[in-house]
């Protein structure tokens, strides 16, 4: 009969999410994990198989729930354009707790270009976002927030990429006020 488990795989992958994106694949040694998860070495690899396993299922963790926030803002109600605002502004908050930067670009300039498994996952959270994106700057188009010459699809990466400027900038070390301040002027874009 198998020993049940003593620990909660979620609050493990969690843990673990958050060393990756705090130093990134390479940088989160296996005696990292054990820190952060509490496991054993013989624990985490019973669990999880391998460091690339527990990173994968890190990440699509950060991806399901950072997404999943996006979504749920992006889709609620309220004037396409202010949401806009929130998610910048958003971005520029780094009194959350969490590391500061982004895991998903993080992954997509330490590994996308050498594990395809892990360019797939950042490929199908990348088209979520900008679906998402794409949806609520033409929903500001057809309410006369955002002008409807633009296009759409610029305006979108646009967006995604001061998003995740934003968050390389974070890393480097700006300050809240500089983060608000490409808030700010990335808005005026729009």
């Amino acid at each position: 009969m198998a020993r049940p488990r003593r620990f909660e795989e979620g609050r493990a992958v969690d843990a673990a999410m958050r060393a990756f994106w705090t130093a990134g694949y390479e940088g989160t040694s296996t005696r990292d994990l054990c820190e952060a998860t509490g496991l054993g070495r013989s624990s985490v690899y019973n669990t999880f198989s391998s460091k690339h396993d527990l990173f994968m299922r890190a990440l699509a963790h950060y991806m399901d729930e950072r997404t999943g926030r996006l979504l749920d803002l992006l889709e609620g109600d309220g004037s396409p354009k202010e949401k806009l605002r929130t998610l910048l502004l958003q971005t520029a908050d780094l009194e959350t707790g969490d590391p500061v930067g982004c895991l998903v670009v993080n992954t997509m300039v330490e590994m996308v270009q050498r594990d395809p498994e892990i360019a797939a996952m950042v490929e199908r959270d990348q088209r979520r976002r900008v679906e998402a994106l794409r949806a609520a700057i033409e929903a500001g188009m057809r309410a006369g927030e955002i002008d409807a010459a633009r296009d759409p699809a610029a305006l979108t990466h646009y967006i995604v990429a001061i998003v995740s400027g934003m968050r390389v900038a974070a890393s480097g070390g700006a300050d809240h006020e500089t983060l608000v301040s490409i808030a700010e002027t990335a808005m005026t874009a729009l």
